[in-house]
């Protein structure tokens, strides 16, 4: 009788287990089949997107309507963002392609540049639409051999997610042809670098190119790279610590940590630079409980860790609740100025106020000591520039980066247009309307930080 209820026992046990394994594998399966399909899509809007691309150029060299050209070529500008926003969906962090997102940038750069020009008083000279016809052959060459790579995964049934878990091992897959095909456009994107596309966009190309081989100090090791991670987050030493570094041709030289905390239960995810050991970002997983902490609580935990790890002075510009969690974005100042390049934001847990997440690439690639320029214009001759309808709350001076990622020093103005808010960014150097901000529905405003 008892063995016949313990076999019993044992059978219903091991049914459970595997019915518990079943379900594992179909989350899991469900996730895998997720990211495929996101993958799927993004390569397939790139690869519509280029197609475009090589189309509007080809217009442009078609049309006689000097009022036709511009608002196509703004096309143009708007293909090639949308080409990045996709290839930074794809999982090519490691893969060399940084020659081929330049040539992008370049490309919308240009055509950017032009758009914006009164073509009716100074036309298209020899030497851009010289350009317009290189950059036509040129992305016939990154179209052509995209879609190879396209179809050729489409005949094999080539999946993202094995190139993705393949190369994050450092293994070769079975089947290198997207990874053949990127490195082949990546080539000849190089060879496209002798475009000339004047000494305007060339400048603007270098201003915007900071990176973190700008960054001061010696290359540290992995075992120091774990020492930097336990002084950011306090850790005790029974933390299990793996760190792996970035692949080659990835976007920044960095380690990857994965963080175990045994009390809490939870893993922790950092990358830090090798060079100086600087904190890119960070992300805690684990399930925040009920909010017991109030926002600006929750502010006060963020400043209290930016202090600890920041030199360069930096300000509170917005606050917003997700759930339980609350995202504080902070911009570093001089001379009263805030300097929107240099972001920092920072996501804090309204259970226990932990630190959840930190995101610094942005500031990393950006800072510097920058001179503050003087103001050509005065407050009062920038606010003649805002809608009479809109009423001003607050103004700040600020530095920001435009539509082609240039620097603009300008008037910061938040204010209230019938029921919505707004920031609106004059030029403090010519009066333009640089920018106008929408800001959402619940988001605090400056004044309430």
């Amino acid at each position: 009788m008892i063995r016949n209820a313990l076999i019993a026992l044992l059978v219903i046990a091991v049914a459970g287990t595997g019915y518990w394994g079943y379900k594992q594998q179909q989350e899991k399966n469900a996730i895998r089949i997720q990211s495929e399909n996101n993958y799927q899509r993004a390569f397939h809007d790139l690869n519509f997107n280029l197609d475009a691309l090589h189309d509007k150029i080809g217009e442009t060299l078609a049309m006689n309507s000097k009022r036709q050209i511009s608002p196509t070529l703004a096309q143009v500008w708007r293909l090639t963002s949308e080409a990045h926003n996709n290839v930074g969906q794809l999982p090519l962090g490691l893969l060399p392609f940084n020659k081929t997102e330049d040539f992008l940038t370049k490309m919308g750069d240009f055509s950017y540049r032009v758009s914006l020009r009164d073509l009716e008083k100074k036309p298209l000279t020899d030497k851009e639409y010289k350009t317009l016809k290189d950059l036509y052959a040129n992305s016939t060459g990154i179209q052509d051999e995209l879609r190879r790579t396209e179809a050729v995964a489409s005949k094999k049934d080539i999946r993202w997610t094995d190139v993705e878990l393949a190369l994050s091992k450092k293994d070769q897959p079975q089947d290198n042809t997207i990874i053949d095909g990127f490195k082949t456009v990546d080539k000849a994107s190089q060879g496209y670098a002798e475009t000339d596309f004047g000494p305007e966009v060339a400048s603007m190309h270098n201003a915007k190119k900071r990176n973190l081989t700008k960054l001061e100090g010696r290359y540290i090791t992995k075992e120091e790279a774990k020492k930097q991670a336990i002084k950011f987050f306090q850790l005790k030493k029974n933390v299990k610590i793996t760190v792996k570094e970035t692949g080659k041709g990835s976007q920044y030289r960095a380690y990857s940590l994965t963080m175990y905390n045994p009390d809490t239960k939870a893993t922790t995810y950092m990358d830090i630079t090798k060079k100086g050991g600087y904190p890119l970002w960070v992300l805690q997983d684990r399930k925040v409980g009920a909010q017991k902490i109030s926002l600006n609580k929750a502010q006060k935990e963020a400043v209290s860790f930016l202090n600890m790890h920041m030199k360069s002075k930096m300000e509170v510009v917005s606050a917003n609740q997700y759930d339980n969690i609350a995202v504080f974005n902070f911009v570093s100042t001089k001379q009263g100025v805030r300097i929107y390049p240099d972001m920092i934001s920072i996501k804090v847990a309204l259970d226990n106020g932990d630190i959840m997440g930190y995101q610094g690439t942005d500031f990393l690639t950006s800072h510097y000591d920058r001179k503050i320029p003087a103001a050509k214009i005065t407050e009062k001759q920038a606010r003649a520039k805002l809608n009479p309808k809109f009423k001003v709350m607050e103004k700040h001076m600020a530095i920001i980066k435009n539509d082609i990622k240039q620097e603009v020093y300008c008037y910061e103005f938040l204010g209230v247009l019938g029921d919505e808010t707004y920031i609106i960014y004059i030029s403090a150097q010519n009066g333009d309307e640089e920018q106008v901000k929408k800001l959402r529905e619940g988001q605090p405003d400056y004044a309430s930080m």
